[in-house]
């Protein structure tokens, strides 16, 4: 039976690669774990991934730099705004002040009766810590960020619709959300899927913002994937959204490291269906502990390697 598990990761389009790193690796203490190219078109772009410690397909959190070529987009409705990322219950104050210790603006909120962190990425996407209790996933403990504080995973993803009720109905009919939406104002929150972390969707009425970009551009998101566990599975789910009319979705694409379908949702945002590779996933061009160490390239870029490797920013990891 058709299904999707949870959240596979998120891929955000942002400004310059080195300090989109220092800001994963230096500041949020994530794991760097891969360090390749843009798939698509022939214009060579960074594509960095950083993780929690274990590389849980549930907490990778992806990135394009677009700086470098000139790209910018727009955020508004009708796109993903928010990257929801788990945190330890407890870790909110150290948050808060290694944030502010390191010149990013934090702001608590509250939703759901619960306090969050909401801070910006130097490309100005939003980003936002959401405390849980009894997440399992293994936070990285790096640059200062003790294990009891690190990031266990992604928590989620926040949508800005003009139509709520659309989406609403393409994720309880179509897209495997379980039970109904919990409101609160202007926000309505759904879990897709059957995974107990990681797999929240938060759909925020904005009718005040202009239509935001779905192209790359620095400072917006492209897509967020969900995991569909393996291929006859994404198949099953693929054809199911499809006979439900939303026929805007891509045939089948190889990006080595996970196999995937990508469909333009109601509300603008792409959502990918990933099946992470059965031959090791992030590790079947490098061991578990040398994860980002090498700079990797699709077969199809091997011949450019070095006239690629040269067009690229410098970064230090």
């Amino acid at each position: 039976m058709a299904h999707v598990e949870g959240s596979h990761h998120v891929t955000l389009s942002v400004g310059h690669a080195q300090e989109d790193v220092d800001f994963h690796v230096k500041i949020l203490g994530m794991r760097f774990i891969k360090r390749t190219v843009l798939f698509d078109g022939s214009l060579p772009i960074y594509h960095l991934y950083y993780s929690n410690a274990d590389g849980d397909p549930s907490s990778v959190v992806t990135t394009f730099p677009w700086a470098q070529a000139g790209q910018f987009g727009t955020r508004g409705t009708n796109q993903a705004r928010e990257v929801l990322l788990s945190v330890p219950e407890g870790s909110l104050d150290f948050w808060s002040h290694r944030l502010a210790t390191h010149d990013v603006e934090v702001t608590d909120v509250e939703r759901f009766d619960r306090r969050r962190l909401a801070f910006r990425h130097p490309s100005g996407i939003e980003y936002v810590f959401v405390p849980n209790t009894g997440d399992p996933r293994t936070g990285h403990a790096g640059h200062g960020v003790p294990p009891e504080h690190a990031i266990h995973g992604i928590h989620g993803v926040g949508l800005h619709v003009t139509t709520p009720d659309r989406m609403v109905e393409f994720a309880d009919e179509s897209f495997f959300a379980q039970g109904a939406p919990v409101e609160e104002g202007d926000v309505a929150a759904l879990r897709i899927g059957d995974a107990k972390f990681g797999n929240h969707l938060e759909i925020t009425v904005n009718r005040r913002d202009d239509q935001g970009t779905w192209r790359y551009g620095a400072g917006t998101h492209h897509h967020f994937a969900w995991n569909v566990s393996d291929l006859r599975n994404q198949d099953d789910v693929k054809f199911a959204i499809e006979g439900a009319g939303y026929t805007d979705i891509s045939e089948l694409k190889d990006r080595k490291y996970f196999k995937s379908v990508y469909v333009r949702t109601p509300a603008g945002a792409l959502f990918e269906l990933a099946v992470t590779h059965p031959e090791g996933g992030w590790t079947c061009d490098e061991s578990p502990h040398e994860l980002g160490s090498r700079f990797q390239l699709p077969e199809q870029f091997e011949h450019r390697r070095e006239e690629i490797f040269g067009k690229l920013e410098p970064i230090v990891i």
